[in-house]
């Protein structure tokens, strides 16, 4: 062990500028390319990890935060060799225990930082251990029984660590079992269409594509895209398809290079040809599809770990090729270049990384058949209020992948609001056929029959969310409606009541049943449940001009006033809320002030037939009165 301290840091290939200036040219290096999108738009899974998120928005780094902890893992394992030459073997356990926790840590971030400890074997028996592969090989089969080099193995206490390493990862992946159980998650045939494949040789054929294409996006990232399932990458079903080129060329290269890490002479390029390998391979076996089905084809964040492997790899080639020629120059300038086009790859991505219009859109010329793609064009183009383009994109993703439940969803209710209830309720229950248990689905089809005047499916159909999605706040808003379109009053009330439990701010719910129960004159009952809801949400007006239409009703003007002139604070351009404020005025005796706000919600909504009827009551009313003062 007395030869580990310094040849530890000869492993790496080391920098040509001082430490302090490589550190700050990457810094410098890694803001140009990310600076362009610092300030964008929380955009795709931005929404579910951040955005709508409540325990902590700190799951949308989990890549970042995963890649950080195996790196320390990593560094403290090789701490360990460097502290066992100074304070003896407490010191050097200490630090490989704290690389086993770091990388427990790592794998709490995201399951792939468990591979650190698969990394930390690799460098202690090929790179620290210096195991000699061929020439083990070579002993065996000579059976020559000495194999010194295991001995020394053992006296170096590589036994112990491997013990600590393997004790580490069962108890880690125990740890997990008893929290998150053995099933994996349910996937579907557009995930991962290889691993639905019913041939075996047509599955390994496919995942050692995605291994190349992976590869490639590394040499050249230049084909990006969003999300890579749905039909972006067609199958490979025969022997003829070109594609097959691209397996042949990876394994060539791999092949290769393997055969140079295990059995080269020169033990330092061996040593860092197995680290760069080590760093390239492992991390990304989670992904590999090798133990279990994963939920993707090609998913551009697992290649953030091996692309350390990458640039080991990269930057070792480069140096033994200068070795090799006196154009030192020329290399340099390739090495410059490749960083300089790589830069600018990342800046052009990063831009389209400020909207969700420019990232969905740049992922139209990689996955032109990803219905995922149109589909999530379409939503943009929803929620801008572009129904029409929506509605063409909706139907392109509906197109490529006829069981796209959720874009039929979401092309059904923009058809629903454009008042084409027919087809309308043919996507939906197209939708809830392939997939009985879609809740959103359900509801929005209770909707549409609720419109065509089917109220008994839509009833069931309101039944049937509720079913599979108990908690459904929005489901018992829309049921309570049925009900007070029916004229069933009291279960009108139960839904919206239900509606308020499951979620205390539901404004609508809490809207109609106070306007049911005033309506329905239980005025009491009706001023008890406004001021219940105005406790809960303190400043929406709509609430307030719901409970000062009951409290003027009640005759309680003083308050009634207060609050309308609460809500018209809020929202100062609601005609109605002028209109009814004006009415009671009216009914009070303020005249002056009753003219004054329906004249003022006449400016707002000209056509509002009863404002028009009141004021001309009261302007007769204004008139007689000065003819009796004359």
């Amino acid at each position: 062990m007395a030869v580990l301290d310094t040849d530890l840091d000869h492993i790496f290939p080391s920098s040509v500028l001082p430490p302090l200036w490589a550190k700050l040219v990457v810094g410098l290096v890694a803001i140009v390319c990310f600076a362009r999108s610092y300030d964008g738009d929380f955009v795709f899974d931005d929404s579910e990890a951040i955005v709508n998120n409540k325990v902590a928005g700190v799951v949308g780094r989990a890549d970042l935060l995963c890649a950080l902890f195996f790196f320390l893992s990593f560094l403290g394992y090789c701490k360990a060799f460097r502290e066992s030459n100074k304070e003896g073997t407490y010191s050097s356990t200490f630090w490989v225990l704290l690389s086993i926790f770091l990388g427990a840590v790592a794998m709490l971030c995201k399951e792939q930082g468990i591979t650190v400890l698969g990394l930390n074997a690799v460098f202690d028996i090929l790179v620290i251990g210096k195991f000699n592969v061929l020439e083990i090989v070579q002993k065996v089969l000579h059976k020559d029984k000495s194999l010194e080099s295991l001995g020394m193995l053992r006296n170096g206490g590589l036994l112990f660590r491997m013990t600590l390493l393997t004790s580490g990862g069962a108890g880690m992946l125990y740890v997990r079992w008893r929290i998150m159980g053995t099933g994996p998650p349910a996937f579907t045939e557009v995930d991962n269409p290889a691993s639905f494949a019913d041939s075996m040789l047509v599955r390994a054929v496919n995942y050692n594509y995605y291994y190349s294409l992976n590869a490639w996006l590394l040499l050249c990232p230049w084909w990006l895209c969003f999300d890579w399932s749905m039909g972006c990458i067609p199958l490979i079903k025969s022997v003829s398809d070109w594609r097959v080129i691209a397996l042949a060329a990876l394994w060539f290269c791999l092949i290769g290079l393997i055969c140079q890490a295990l059995c080269s002479e020169d033990g330092h390029k061996r040593r860092i040809l197995t680290l760069g390998l080590g760093f390239l391979v492992i991390p990304f076996l989670p992904a590999s599809n090798l133990f279990f089905r994963v939920g993707f084809v090609v998913a551009e964040r697992v290649l953030y770990l091996p692309s350390v492997g990458y640039c080991v790899l990269l930057t070792f080639g480069f140096g033994a090729l200068s070795k090799h020629t006196k154009k030192k120059k020329l290399i340099a300038a390739v090495v410059l270049g490749i960083l300089l086009i790589n830069m600018l790859r990342c800046v052009v991505r990063s831009g389209q990384w400020r909207s969700e219009e420019q990232l969905f859109r740049s992922a139209l010329s990689v996955c032109p058949l990803n219905a995922k793609v149109h589909y999530n064009i379409g939503k943009n183009l929803a929620d801008k209020g572009n129904q029409t383009a929506a509605i063409r994109y909706y139907r392109e993703a509906v197109r490529l992948n006829p069981k796209y439940v959720h874009a039929m969803n979401n092309l059904g209710n923009i058809l629903k609001e454009r008042n084409e209830l027919q087809e309308a309720e043919e996507l939906l229950s197209l939708a809830v056929r392939i997939q009985p248990d879609f809740a959103a689905a359900w509801m929005n089809l209770g909707i549409v029959q609720n419109s065509l005047k089917r109220f008994e499916a839509a009833e069931q159909s309101y039944r049937m969310a509720i079913k599979h999605r108990r908690k459904y706040p929005d489901c018992y808003y829309n049921l309570g409606r049925l009900y007070a379109d029916l004229n069933r009053h009291v279960d009108a009330l139960n839904a919206w009541r239900n509606a308020t439990v499951l979620k205390p701010e539901h404004s609508l719910a809490w809207n109609n049943m106070i306007i049911l129960l005033d309506n329905t004159g239980n005025l009491a009952q009706a001023e008890a449940v406004g001021r219940e809801a105005l406790e809960l949400i303190p400043n929406d007006h709509s609430l307030m001009f719901s409970l000062a239409n009951v409290l003027g009703k009640s005759q309680k003007y003083k308050e009634s006033e207060a609050l309308f002139l609460k809500a018209i604070k809020a929202n100062p351009n609601a005609a109605s809320y002028h209109g009814n404020l004006a009415v009671l005025y009216h009914r009070w005796g303020h005249l002056d002030l009753a003219k004054k706000h329906y004249e003022i919600s006449l400016q707002l909504d000209p056509t509002a037939s009863g404002t028009k009827e009141n004021y001309g009551l009261l302007r007769r009313k204004l008139e007689l009165m000065q003819k009796k003062d004359v």
